[in-house]
């Protein structure tokens, strides 16, 4: 298959916000090229050597590639457009500089880029656990990187993650998933039951298994959630956990919410976007037992009033927002 290239010229300060843009528009797959020098304690923690960094001009490149079926001619005014509304928009007191947003195109082929972003997806932590991509951990056990951390004179995580998230799917290491992590870590507790609507490459599911919970049930509009979740339960030894995907819409499908079930668990979770947040919400509180919390994540700042007030009018409460950057996070419990 023919792919489209497209490169947008731009300052390695202002990566998430363009990621965010671009998510947007439903792209969420980017390569980011930046020459941003990796400090000490995050090349000791990486498990394979590293090319030296260029001189570090604080410029970047992001890059997606749209498919020879995908409508590019109407997609590009659009970015173009969210780019300069960012731009104009000088009450922000946030504001990062954009640099000069120029896009670039060229065509390519699968062979060109289908495992090229694999270079640069290293081990990395959020807080104390450690998610590790399969090609860097080529076939260790837990036992076998914990071995090698001691070696280091590094602490040992209590949690390590294997991942591989393939083209499609986030890693983790997104602000917006690194909140839902935090806030999933605080809220479980042993034996709950979860629901991870959007659930992608299967981060959140993996990790709620590993903060206690009994049973995870799973959505996703992607059909190809199915392989990488089935691959990544594998590769962290759940396979035999209690987990179940369900391909659908949950907003809008009343089979899939039969089957997902009502007043049944103890957290919910969402890292979408605010506009898909909002009609989730009602949905969400009706699958909540009493007690318990819907964690929604995905929500560029500015957006999290909406979906506090999506929340009341569903009739949560104790609603609070954490922040992570230009990014939000809004919590509320049944």
């Amino acid at each position: 298959m023919n792919w489209k290239k497209f490169t947008i010229k731009t300052r390695a300060e202002a990566e998430e916000v363009i990621t965010g843009i671009l998510a947007d528009l439903d792209i969420y797959s980017v390569e980011i090229e930046d020459s941003v020098p990796l400090t000490e304690s995050e090349k000791a923690r990486m498990f394979v050597d590293i090319a030296p960094a260029r001189e570090n001009d604080g410029s970047a490149n992001i890059s997606f590639y749209l498919d020879e079926t995908q409508d590019y001619r109407s997609l590009l005014p659009a970015l173009r457009s969210a780019l300069e509304e960012y731009k104009a928009n000088t009450s922000n007191p946030f504001r990062v500089d954009l640099g000069p947003c120029t896009i670039s195109t060229e065509d390519t082929e699968d062979a060109d880029w289908i495992n090229n972003w694999k270079r640069y997806f290293s081990a990395f932590y959020i807080d104390d656990i450690l998610f590790v991509p399969s090609w860097e951990s080529q076939g260790k056990t837990d036992e076998e990187l914990r071995e090698e951390i001691k070696r280091r004179g590094e602490k040992e995580p209590p949690v390590i993650i294997h991942i591989d998230p393939g083209i499609a799917f986030g890693t983790g290491k997104h602000e917006t998933t690194q909140l839902c992590i935090r806030e999933l870590r605080n809220l479980i507790t042993v034996g709950d039951r979860v629901l991870d609507v959007g659930t992608g490459s299967g981060v959140l599911s993996m990790l709620a298994f590993k903060f206690g919970a009994g049973q995870v049930m799973a959505t996703d509009l992607d059909e190809a959630a199915i392989s990488s979740c089935d691959d990544n339960l594998k590769r962290n030894c759940l396979e035999d956990a209690d987990f179940k995907l369900i391909i659908g819409n949950i907003i809008d499908d009343k089979k899939v919410q039969d089957e997902a079930g009502y007043d049944c668990y103890d957290v919910v979770v969402a890292n979408i976007l605010a506009d898909v947040l909002i009609p989730l919400t009602p949905v969400a509180a009706a699958a909540l037992k009493k007690g318990g919390s819907f964690i929604t994540s995905g929500i560029i700042e500015g957006r999290e009033g909406d979906v506090e007030e999506a929340m009341r009018q569903a009739g949560l409460h104790g609603i609070e927002t954490r922040a992570m950057g230009e990014w939000r996070l809004v919590v509320g419990r049944k």
